[in-house]
């Protein structure tokens, strides 16, 4: 029966005196041994049996519960830590991941290397300062110290005021700006390091994406393991852009300010600072309102740094706002376009490196040139219909003085003084006199003045009247066109162009009878330069503006040598050439060229329609042409190159001789005749000379004297056109020259102050078809006809 009744599990002894009882809280029936089940009758008599110590047992599980569900402000907190823990874990893994991944697009660390600056061209005049700067950059770069001290403590302050203590990457400034972005809604500062902008610079695309954005991270860190934090802030300073294509603080100093970055004051520096964050936005040029605000913001930020005073900050804004002009001005920028053009072909190649080239110029000269015009222009440019002008002036090795290509560079850059070709009208006739004289002639050779007809041209002088008989010297003072064609048919045009090339004259020249009134296009920088031959006693003086070429490191590429230039005219000739050149201004067509105190010769030249007006002239010490008219080809108001031209080539001379003395032209104005100047021909010949000179002419001035007798003549003449000379006649016009001064033999003061006379009108245009009338003063009989048989 006991065996019966025994389960086949053993069950503990209980001391509880008939109730269950568990200090662990279990009850007995789930303290069977080895966890088998109880029989059926037990269970029942337990599910019968009452349970006081139940709720007991639920309030303690629920407190366990809940001390194992840390529950309650601390458990959040304990929670939201540790899947913050959580959470950066995996976020450092993933970017770990994005940083290998985009790390391993790029190429191997061991080829990078900082891309060559795009190379610079510093142009510099004749005492070395800088003129322009030319190439991709704008500017040379500076070494630090080189630059004013106040832009990098600028940058530092507006930019990234950690510079000196990160290490390419600033965690907190990044943290920062993304704090201010999301507070204000949008982008409003950004988290990069002056590192990270130069490495964009320098190596990637603007595209904003997250892949540009690792990898400007890791260049930034290979930078500062690479070079120096100093070394960092120059190469930055030295390319970032700055707006108005100036890339480097010294472009930029020299396009807004027009110094070096050497010399910016603190309110400058500050304005540079500025211009990082929106170049084109903030550009003084185009907002100087909002590049002064944004330079007062940099100069607070320099304030918080320590880097300047209150009292700095006073000083900084009371200086004057920056006015800068909206592209680059200046005549030299003229001069600096013309080396541009020109290097390439002196150096053999591109322009691949840093170069410094010295150039001819003379900046105080080109600032006189430039006022000249502008002095003219302004005055009776716009009544008158003259909106353009031009100057060039060398001396007597050809080298170019002062250059200007037109009226404003800022308007327009087109280089009217070398690269425009037009008519030089009698401006030419200097060369066919001088192949006459090459023939035989003398000033004193005597043409008649009449109209005459060569072929089917029959020119015309500009006053329609004509004198008679007349002396070379006088027919070239008074631009007596008639005289000029007889005198190209008799050498040949042929021969007046092998004297004007051999001169200088480049361009192309058309062998026909109206060469002699400068038909034929030519810039007037080669027409100057051809004049120069004359000043310096008949040798070449090839134009030219480069004198060296030199690379950073002192390598010499180009030299210049123009010590040696050929001869190309007789000294006789050129004697004789001066003497006629110097009476157009003493009593001639050129009056209003006059300088006080200085002997000078030139020429006047207008072309058709009054389109283009030119006076070429020269001194001992200076050679000088000026350009006026339209650039759509517009005639002006009846401009001559007697009147406009004239008297801005005036302006800029004496500005140009002042406090030099006076020296002569070459020959000293006097006349050879047969191998012998005229002070040594035979005694009492003068007054006679003097007198047939007035019979012949009746406007000879300054006692010049004149030879009839023996006159010499063109020896191997080519066969000519057969000249007629005709009384009245219907004829087309020639050169359209200047009015000849009336009274001529009342002007006893050669350098009285005459202003320029523009009221008198060429009849018709070079080779206009309408019908004129002109006349022929009547003529006496005289000595010379006598000598002459008629």
């Amino acid at each position: 029966m006991a065996g019966k009744s025994r389960s086949g599990q053993r069950v503990e002894p209980s001391f509880s005196s008939g109730k269950e009882r568990s200090d662990d809280g279990f009850s007995a029936g789930e303290r069977i041994a080895g966890g088998g089940r109880s029989s059926g009758r037990e269970n029942s008599k337990r599910d019968n049996s009452p349970e006081p110590d139940k709720p007991r047992r639920s309030s303690r599980r629920r407190k366990q519960q809940k001390r194992r569900s840390g529950g309650g402000f601390f458990g959040f907190i304990r929670s939201a830590i540790y899947w913050g823990i959580v959470l950066s874990i995996w976020a450092g893994i993933g970017l770990a991941g994005l940083v290998v991944y985009y790390g391993s697009r790029m190429p191997s660390a061991s080829t990078w290397a900082i891309p060559e600056r795009p190379p610079n061209v510093k142009i510099a005049d004749l005492d070395g300062s800088i003129i322009a700067n030319r190439g991709t950059t704008g500017g040379e770069a500076l070494a630090l110290g080189d630059m004013s001290p106040y832009i990098p403590e600028a940058l530092i302050a507006i930019e990234d005021h950690r510079f000196y203590s990160h290490f390419g990457f600033d965690p907190i400034g990044l943290g920062r700006a993304v704090v201010t972005n999301v507070i204000t809604g949008h982008a409003v500062q950004g988290g990069s390091t002056l590192t990270q902008q130069l490495a964009k610079n320098l190596f990637l695309s603007p595209d904003r994406t997250l892949e540009r954005k690792v990898q400007e991270v890791l260049l930034a860190i290979w930078l500062e393991h690479k070079f120096t934090k100093d070394q960092i802030l120059a190469m930055y300073l030295n390319r970032v852009y700055f707006g108005s294509n100036a890339y480097g603080v010294e472009a930029a100093s020299r396009r807004y300010f027009n110094k070096s970055a050497r010399d910016v004051n603190l309110g400058e520096a500050a304005m540079l600072a500025g211009l990082v964050k929106a170049p084109s936005k903030l550009s003084p040029a185009r907002d100087p309102a909002a590049a002064e605000a944004r330079a007062q913001l940099v100069l607070q930020a320099m304030r918080d740094q320590g880097f300047i005073s209150e009292a700095d900050i006073k000083t900084a804004m009371s200086q004057p706002p920056t006015r800068a002009k909206s592209y680059w001005s200046g005549a030299e920028n003229y001069v600096a376009d013309m080396v541009m053009g020109q290097l390439p072909g002196l150096i053999g190649g591109d322009v691949k490196e840093d170069l410094t080239v010295d150039t001819t110029i003379d900046m105080s000269l080109e600032e006189k040139a430039e006022q000249a015009l502008n002095d003219v222009l302004a005055k009776d440019g716009k009544k008158l219909n003259a909106s353009q002008a031009s100057l060039v002036s060398v001396d007597a090795t050809g080298a170019i003085r002062a250059l200007v290509g037109g009226r404003d560079y800022a308007q327009s850059q087109f280089n009217r003084a070398v690269t425009a070709k037009r008519q030089p009208g009698s401006a030419f006739k200097p060369f066919v006199y001088t192949a006459a004289l090459e023939m035989g002639l003398t000033p004193n050779s005597i043409r008649n003045d009449a109209p005459v007809k060569i072929g089917n041209w029959a020119p015309v002088n500009y006053e329609q009247k004509y004198t008679g008989p007349v002396t070379l010297a006088t027919a070239i003072a008074h631009s007596l066109n008639t005289v000029a064609a007889q005198l190209a048919n008799e050498v040949g045009p042929d021969q007046v162009i092998k004297v004007a090339h051999r001169l200088g004259i480049e361009s192309d020249l058309q062998a026909n009878a109206s060469i002699a009134l400068g038909t034929s296009e030519v810039s007037l920088l080669e027409l100057t330069s051809a004049y120069a031959s004359f000043m310096n006693g008949g040798f070449k003086a090839t134009p030219h503006v480069i004198t060296k070429v030199t690379t950073a490191s002192g390598k010499v590429l180009y030299q210049a040598n123009f010590d040696n230039p050929p001869r190309v005219l007789n000294p006789d000739v050129v004697t004789n050439m001066n003497s006629m050149m110097a009476g157009v201004i003493s009593f001639g067509t050129g009056k209003a060229a006059r300088i006080p105190g200085w002997q000078a010769a030139g020429k006047s030249g207008t072309t058709q329609s009054f389109r283009d007006a030119l006076f070429v002239g020269f001194t001992s010490h200076l050679t000088t042409g000026v350009w006026f008219g339209n650039d759509d080809g517009k005639s002006m108001k009846k401009v001559t190159g007697g009147g406009l031209p004239a008297k801005a080539w005036k302006e800029f001379m004496i500005a140009a001789h002042k406090g030099l003395t006076p020296t002569p032209i070459f020959g000293g104005g006097q006349i050879i005749d047969n191998g012998l100047p005229m002070a040594q021909t035979a005694p009492g010949a003068d007054q006679q000379q003097t007198t047939i000179g007035s019979i012949i002419s009746g406007t000879l001035g300054g006692g010049q004297a004149v030879q009839h007798q023996n006159q010499p003549t063109l020896q191997q003449r080519p066969a000519q056109q057969t000249i007629q000379q005709q009384g009245n006649q219907t004829a087309d016009n020639g050169d359209l020259e200047d009015l000849p001064p009336a009274n001529l033999a009342n002007d006893n003061n050669p350098y009285s102050s005459t202003p320029y006379d523009t009221s008198d009108v060429p009849p018709a245009d070079v080779g206009d078809t309408g019908p004129t009338t002109a006349t022929v003063r009547p003529h006496r009989t005289s000595l010379l006809d006598v000598i002459l048989g008629q």
